[in-house]
């Protein structure tokens, strides 16, 4: 997408990248990102929780309107669960893939 999104910026139209996947945001510099510490794919917040993920939008365009340094990455300070990170090493192992995605 950051690759997509850089040519879209060239055509004069900005965009944001919203990312749960920080090392592959920075490896591919997207013209500018927002962070979320949450399970991949689950950017804009958890399902069925319409209140936090209208907050994260909102912040996340919020960032967008101060960024000012092309490829700028803004972490959001939403956390998943502050009682259990064990969705980290489940999300980021190397070869995961979530069922619903194959």
């Amino acid at each position: 997408m950051g690759l997509i999104a850089r040519g879209v910026e060239e055509a004069g139209i900005p965009t944001l990248a919203m990312t749960s996947a920080l090392d592959i945001t920075q490896a591919v510099k997207p013209p500018r990102s927002v962070f979320v510490n949450y399970p991949l794919g689950h950017q804009t917040g958890k399902p069925n929780d319409s209140e936090l993920q209208r907050s994260i939008l909102k912040d996340a365009f919020g960032a967008m309107e101060a960024m000012t340094t092309p490829g700028e990455i803004v972490h959001l300070p939403y956390v998943w669960d502050p009682n259990d990170h064990s969705w980290e090493e489940r999300d980021y192992r190397p070869g995961y893939l979530p069922a619903y995605t194959r």
